[in-house]
């Protein structure tokens, strides 16, 4: 048959371990071409990338050349690999021999012109930046070049236009966790130490990951609890609740970043942004447990405390009202200043009005307000008398019993006054500091998404 004739004219006296050119001057070139079939994984932690593609190369081989009219026109035969000259084109950035399907024969035309076509697994390293997860671009080279002939042997072209290599998406398969944008193509030589030069052909496949998963998974919760840390502030402080309640969010913050934990990419050569965002995410819980914390100090317990400084009442009672759009101060007063009393009950600003001050008509009387002076004043007075002045001293014992309670309870509501400021206050400082990092976060992520 002819393809046997043909197979036995061309293998008879072929020499598969020298270069196939007649003139050892003569350069043989190698075209390639590949295309992307499928992203496999991207290890961030080992830096490495598997990638499944096609690969091609012709080259001339000028020891396999006839003429089809002696084989009944035949044009075209396919040769095992192993009885012919292969060139030595490797990948630069392997790490590992891939599980990549063994394919036995070439083709070749009349011409000389051998093809090779395979499918090949690729593992190959590659610097992942990792800083925009889960919204990272990653460009990752494959460089092909002959591992041991020099370009005036063998040198590199490209089997297709570069316009055609950089937007075939033909056979790829456009289903996993990342979509292939473009692949570069770029011819260069280069040489070691001042030796011969080689040609390279770099490849830079550029994948984009698609985020909507970690979005629902990682950010989503997370912008959740800090919204209701943010509703937490609407809770009366004197009721002990807001504590408990940001305690609470902040041990549901802290599992949720245990449980994302493991989906976070792990590398040593840098930290991603998510990762800064749950750390500032935890600190603003902090933060907010800690004001919230002062604030519960300030308008509890105000019987042990001194008088509120003459300053601080000028600066919050008076110039953060201003600041805060409240140009009447006992705005909070009126609104929430129900004070508690020693027993823990809630009393109104009417029951706390200052006692009436008695009036006696004798003049003796004048001096019994403190001390001693009631006994002195009615020394001269009948013995009958004594129960009069017995009543008079528990009434006037009563009256400053009163009057060191109401200044009690006026030093109480002064505090409780500068906590509903304060609280106000550090509450919208909380909502700037938490817009400005919400707004430089997207202004980040968003010149990600111009790139």
């Amino acid at each position: 048959p002819a393809l046997r004739r043909l197979s036995h004219h061309l293998l008879a006296h072929y020499h598969k371990g020298t270069r196939p050119v007649r003139d050892w001057r003569t350069t043989t070139t190698v075209a390639i071409d590949l295309m992307v079939y499928a992203i496999l994984s991207v290890d961030e932690k080992d830096q490495v990338l598997t990638t499944y593609i096609w690969y091609r190369q012709h080259w001339t081989d000028e020891f396999l050349k006839w003429d089809p009219a002696r084989f009944d026109n035949l044009t075209q035969i396919s040769l095992p690999v192993e009885s012919i000259w292969v060139p030595d084109i490797l990948i630069n950035e392997f790490v590992d021999v891939g599980k990549s399907p063994h394919v036995p024969y070439v083709y070749v035309s009349h011409h000389g012109e051998v093809q090779n076509l395979k499918p090949i697994q690729v593992m190959t390293a590659c610097s992942l930046d990792i800083y925009n997860f889960p919204f990272d671009v990653q460009n990752c080279s494959l460089t092909f070049t002959s591992w041991l002939h020099h370009i005036r042997d063998i040198n590199l072209s490209l089997w297709r236009q570069p316009e055609l290599v950089k937007f075939d998406q033909s056979i790829f398969m456009n289903q996993g966790e990342w979509e292939l944008l473009y692949v570069l193509s770029h011819f260069q030589e280069f040489s070691v130490k001042s030796s011969d030069s080689y040609a390279e052909m770099k490849f830079y496949v550029v994948i984009r990951r698609r985020p909507l998963f970690y979005t629902v998974s990682l950010l989503l919760p997370s912008i959740f609890l800090m919204v209701m840390d943010i509703v937490g502030f609407y809770l009366p402080p004197h009721s002990g609740e807001r504590v408990s309640f940001k305690i609470t969010l902040l041990l549901g913050y802290s599992v949720f970043l245990i449980i994302v934990s493991d989906t976070l990419p792990a590398t040593a050569v840098g930290t991603p942004l998510i990762g800064i965002y749950f750390v500032v995410c935890m600190a603003l819980l902090v933060i907010s447990l800690t004001e919230t914390i002062l604030i519960v100090c300030l308008v509890h317990k105000q019987d042990l405390q001194p008088h509120v400084p003459e300053w601080l009442k000028h600066l919050l009672l008076e110039r953060a009202t201003i600041l805060l759009c409240t140009r009447n101060r006992n705005k909070f007063s009126q609104s929430r200043t129900q004070t508690l009393d020693t027993s823990g009950q809630v009393e109104n600003n009417d029951s706390t009005a200052k006692p009436t001050t008695y009036v006696y008509e004798d003049p003796r009387e004048c001096g019994a307000v403190g001390g001693t002076r009631p006994a002195l004043a009615f020394a001269g007075w009948p013995e009958g008398s004594a129960a009069l002045q017995e009543v008079l001293r528990e009434t006037t014992a009563i009256r400053q019993l009163l009057e060191k309670r109401e200044e009690f309870r006026d030093l109480a509501r002064d505090w409780l006054q500068v906590g509903y400021v304060l609280d106000v206050l550090l509450f919208r400082v909380y909502l700037a500091a938490v817009l400005a990092y919400s707004i430089t976060l997207g202004a980040l992520w968003s010149v990600w998404r111009d790139a």
